[in-house]
């Protein structure tokens, strides 16, 4: 496979921030094992884009912030369920920071989301109410954007929901599925996950079909 022809080519990084590694306040199972995969296909594309979960203190999805919440547990948040989860990514702490072996030199811009506190954003997109826009979209647009590649953490979340939105606005959207690693809050979330993906018109794909092969991309 080779990418979506000669066109402009993004890569979308979906928060491979410190505290989704392991030890981390949200640790995603195996979310370490994506960066060396981010790492060897940021070559093969145009444009490199990084999300990154950025809460302030006491933001509504955190299990802290609700007297009687509890992790896992689901409430209403701006009209809208909710999971609850441990305190993450909150702004200027180290757990908001990439993870340290992530190459970023090939990184143009960074998405910051999750910033209004009494509503989640799971997508590099909208918040969840797709009531507000990050941002990414237009920058997408304006740079000529013609597909985009979405990885990271955590498919059955954060990378669900961009690539989702990606299609959603019309962009062709394409899983780089090795590249990912789910929470898998319920047994089977993952599995899900990329049957609403494919559903939805997104294409799965592996790291492989890029011409990467042994943590570098093949001549």
């Amino acid at each position: 496979m080779t990418l979506w022809g000669d066109l402009m080519n993004t890569l979308i990084l979906v928060d491979l921030q410190n505290d989704f590694m392991p030890g981390g306040a949200l640790a995603v199972p195996g979310g370490h094992e994506v960066v060396p995969v981010a790492n060897a296909v940021q070559r093969c594309f145009d444009i490199v884009i990084a999300t990154a979960d950025w809460h302030p203190p006491g933001h509504g999805s955190f299990a802290s912030a609700h007297p009687l919440g509890r992790v896992g547990h689901c409430v209403e948040l701006a009209g809208m369920p909710q999971m609850l989860w441990p305190d993450h990514c909150v702004q200027g702490t180290s757990g908001a920071e990439f993870a340290a072996d992530l190459d970023r030199s090939r990184i143009s811009k960074i998405i910051h989301k999750g910033m209004d506190p009494s509503i989640d954003s799971y997508s590099g997109f909208f918040d969840n109410g797709h009531r507000r826009s990050t941002g990414l979209e237009d920058y997408l647009r304006s740079r000529g954007v013609d597909a985009i590649y979405v990885m990271g953490l955590a498919t059955d979340y954060c990378v669900k929901f961009t690539a989702l939105d990606g299609v959603a606005l019309g962009f062709p959207t394409f899983l780089i599925e090795d590249g990912c690693r789910g929470v898998e809050v319920a047994p089977g979330d993952v599995a899900r996950a990329v049957s609403e993906m494919r559903a939805a018109g997104v294409r799965v794909i592996n790291s492989r079909q890029l011409g990467v092969s042994g943590g570098a991309p093949s001549e």
